[in-house]
C-alpha cells in the first residue's frame, strides 16, 4: 500500500502484503528480546531517523478475539493508553473501514504528534488484521500545537494460537515529519515499544470485566449495523503526502526525564 497514489480502500492483496511483511525477517535487525516481547528495526533513511519498527508479543490468557476488541474499542483505549492526548472517529467508509484522528505524546522535549488515518480491518477465522495509512480531511487540517505525522503503513496482525492465547505483531512505518535525535529511535525500540506492548497486554486481561460495565453489546467492528458514525464519501479524502507538511528539526534535542513515561505500569482502567 505504500506505493499508492490515490485514496483507496485496501483489498485482499493489501492485507496479504501486510501480513507477509509482519512475518518476514529479511532486512530487519533484532534490537530487543525479553519476556515474550521482541522488537525489530529497519532503518530506511538514518539521516532523517525514518525507520520501520516491528514488535511481536506472545499473549497468554488472552484470546485473539479479545485483543481484536481492545484494539478497536476507542472508549477503552482512552482508559489504558496513557500516550493518547485525543482520539475520535470521523466517519465510516465501508463495513470494515473508517477514518479517525489520533494525537499522542512524544518523549520530552519533542513536540507531540497527530495523524488522520484511513483504517481497515479483516477477520480471518482465528486471525485478524487492523491497518491504517494517512489521509487528509478538509475539516481536520494540521494543528498549531501538534506536528502532523504521516502513517505510511501501520497496523496489527493478531494470530490465535489457542482457545485463550494469541500472538500480536505490530508493524509501523511512520514519517514523524522532522529530523529526530538518534536516542528517540533507540528509546522507541528498547523501551517505549516493549512497554506499550506490555501495557496493551494488561489492558486485555482487564477488558472483559470493564466491557461488562460499559455498553457490553456495542461492538460495531463486529456488528456494522451498530455503527453510529456518519457515512463518509471517499471523494472527501486525499492522500497525505509527507512532503506537503512542515518539517521540523529536533535532532539536537537532548533527552529529558519524562515523568509520564516513567509512570507505573499499573495504570487503572476501571
Amino acid at each position: 500500500m505504500s506505493g499508492r497514489d490515490t485514496v483507496q480502500i485496501p483489498d485482499d492483496r493489501d492485507f496479504g502484503a501486510f501480513r507477509a511483511e509482519c512475518e518476514s525477517e529479511r532486512g530487519w535487525s533484532l534490537t530487543y528480546s525479553k519476556a515474550g516481547v521482541a522488537v525489530w528495526v529497519q532503518l530506511l533513511e538514518p539521516e532523517r531517523s525514518l525507520h520501520k519498527i516491528k514488535c511481536r508479543m506472545e499473549c497468554k490468557d488472552v484470546p485473539a478475539e479479545t485483543l481484536y476488541d481492545v484494539l478497536h474499542d476507542i472508549e477503552y483505549r482512552k482508559k489504558w493508553d496513557t500516550n493518547v492526548i485525543e482520539t475520535f472517529d470521523i466517519g465510516k467508509l465501508t463495513v470494515n473501514s473508517d477514518v479517525g484522528y489520533y494525537a499522542w505524546r512524544c518523549p520530552k522535549p519533542l513536540k507531540n504528534r497527530d495523524v488522520i488515518t484511513l483504517r481497515s480491518w479483516l477477520p480471518m477465522g482465528t486471525d485478524y488484521i487492523i491497518m491504517n495509512y494517512s489521509v487528509k480531511h478538509p475539516k481536520y487540517p494540521p494543528r498549531k500545537d501538534m506536528v502532523r505525522a504521516v502513517s505510511i503503513q501501520t497496523g496489527y496482525l493478531i494470530e490465535g494460537t489457542g482457545a485463550k492465547s494469541c500472538t500480536i505483531t505490530y508493524l509501523a512505518q511512520v514519517d514523524p515529519k522532522g529530523s529526530l535525535p538518534k536516542w528517540v529511535v533507540n528509546k522507541s525500540s528498547q523501551f517505549l515499544a516493549p512497554k506499550a506492548m506490555k501495557k496493551m497486554y494488561k489492558a486485555c486481561l482487564k477488558y472483559p470485566e470493564w466491557k461488562q460495565k460499559h455498553d457490553p453489546h456495542f461492538k460495531p467492528w463486529l456488528f456494522p449495523e451498530q455503527s453510529r458514525l456518519p457515512p463518509l464519501p471517499l471523494s472527501e479524502l486525499s492522500l497525505q503526502h509527507a512532503d506537503s507538511l512542515e518539517n521540523i528539526d529536533e535532532s539536537s534535542l537532548a533527552e529529558t526525564k519524562d515523568d509520564r513515561g516513567e509512570a507505573s505500569d499499573e495504570d487503572s482502567v476501571n
